[in-house]
């Protein structure tokens, strides 16, 4: 899909957008409601709030999976209508095809948009270097560790050059050595491919850590509460950042702010399953 837009229109704009939807025993619930977002060219945006809250329902309405009950998502200055080639998407479960190669895996997409097999197969190397995986390209997801795994995924998905990256927790399932690595791996990918990315977390250390902005979500229904620009320095090193006097202060911040909507979300959890 071409982009006709101004490099001035935002990449993402989700404008008093609601969504609703009828639950299996037949009430009607809303997901998010009022909620606006502005994600700008190149920009690192993450979400977080309460579980439960909505944050993966706004993934779905920037990729097309889900409309809004009321308001406009717009991808470039244009209504989203469907699925739009130009996102890719980091799931939290790796989506690797199990029978097939880890380059097999990579050249997946590439092959399915209709580029030629030797081109491809060339790109995907390429990529595998760029995640330090050169000499694994012959070995299946089961012989992958889940670092090496969410490597994979990574090249898998900036192969195809996307505009707009979408991330639900793609590192929650990973040990907390293992997640410090693969943020430095996603944020020098991201510099060199200069995509729009929003991120959803529940690690508020993780959205400080690599977002540019940070948008903290109500309770649910969802909406957004409040909006904080991260003003560290780049290029970060998210494993040394994190101990400095900036990165703390900004924590206890908006954690000050979450707290409140993380306590109504879990009192609500706890009414629903009394």
């Amino acid at each position: 899909m071409t982009d006709t837009s101004s490099p001035a229109t935002p990449a993402v704009e989700l404008i008093n957008v609601s969504r609703r939807f009828v639950t299996p025993d037949g009430k009607s619930m809303t997901a998010i409601r009022d909620f606006n977002m502005t994600i700008e060219r190149g920009e690192f945006v993450a979400i977080v709030g309460p579980t439960g809250c909505g944050k993966s329902t706004t993934l779905n309405l920037v990729t097309g999976l889900a409309k809004p009950s009321a308001g406009e998502v717009r991808l470039f200055g244009q209504p989203v209508d469907g699925i739009d080639p130009r996102i890719g998407f980091v799931f939290q479960t790796d989506a690797l095809f199990p029978w097939r190669s880890v380059i097999d895996n990579v050249v997946a997409g590439p092959l399915f948009r209709g580029m030629a097999k030797d081109e491809a197969y060339a790109c995907a190397e390429k990529w595998l270097a760029r995640v330090n995986l050169s000499g694994h390209e012959s070995k299946y997801p089961h012989q992958l560790s889940g670092g090496m795994r969410k490597r994979v995924s990574l090249a898998q998905t900036f192969i195809n050059e996307p505009e707009i990256l979408l991330m639900d927790e793609p590192f929650s399932a990973l040990d907390v050595q293992t997640r410090v690595l693969m943020h430095d791996a996603l944020l020098q990918l991201w510099s060199e491919a200069k995509a729009s990315v929003l991120f959803v977390t529940h690690d508020l250390e993780e959205a400080i850590g690599l977002a540019d902005k940070v948008y903290v979500l109500t309770a649910g229904p969802a909406t957004v509460k409040s909006v904080y620009p991260i003003d560290i320095p780049r290029p970060r090193v998210v494993s040394d950042i994190r101990y400095d006097k900036q990165f703390i202060d900004i924590s206890q911040t908006i954690w000050n702010d979450l707290r409140d909507e993380v306590k109504l979300g879990a009192a609500r959890a706890e009414t629903v399953a009394a």
